[in-house]
């Protein structure tokens, strides 16, 4: 492990050491500034993994809803005594993920997490930088929409 990650990772340690009572999760943010996704970030997390297992938080929440961040594979065989945000929505494009897409993606994560341990989240939220949203308000709330009907669905199998 780089000694950037090492440092990191050890510093989230002691920021959150002591502290009882809410779940600690960090968010690994892959890009939300632009729409296109040729200038985000690309590359799975097997780099980051070392660091990721070494920080004492409860909860990944990692960015699932492009390609451009690898299969869930990487880190269901490290982290799967931990829980998973699993990104599902990805807020950037104009597309509405079907529910069957999200479960799908889900069920894949079940396959190194179980029930309890998974989370359905957005790749990052619909924020607005300057002037412009990375979404409209309709795209949005069709897209969280579809996810929490695959939550229900999950549910319903799963619980």
């Amino acid at each position: 492990m780089g000694a950037e990650l090492q440092f990191a990772a050890d510093l989230i340690n002691r920021i959150i050491q002591g502290v009882t009572g809410p779940r600690i999760g960090i968010h690994i943010c892959r890009g939300n500034w632009s729409t296109k996704e040729e200038v985000l970030l690309f590359g799975d997390y097997a780099p980051l993994l070392p660091a990721l297992v070494r920080m004492n938080v409860a909860q990944f929440v990692l960015e699932y809803a492009t390609p451009r961040a690898g299969e869930v594979k990487i880190v269901g065989e490290a982290l799967n005594k931990k829980e998973l945000g699993l990104g599902v929505i990805n807020p950037r494009t104009a597309e509405v993920e079907t529910t069957e897409e999200i479960v799908a993606k889900a069920e894949a994560a079940l396959t190194y997490f179980k029930p309890e341990q998974l989370f359905l989240n957005t790749d990052c939220g619909f924020g607005c930088f300057a002037d412009r949203c990375v979404n409209d308000e309709t795209t949005a709330t069709a897209k969280i929409a579809n996810m929490v009907k695959a939550a229900q669905i999950l549910k319903e199998k799963f619980a």
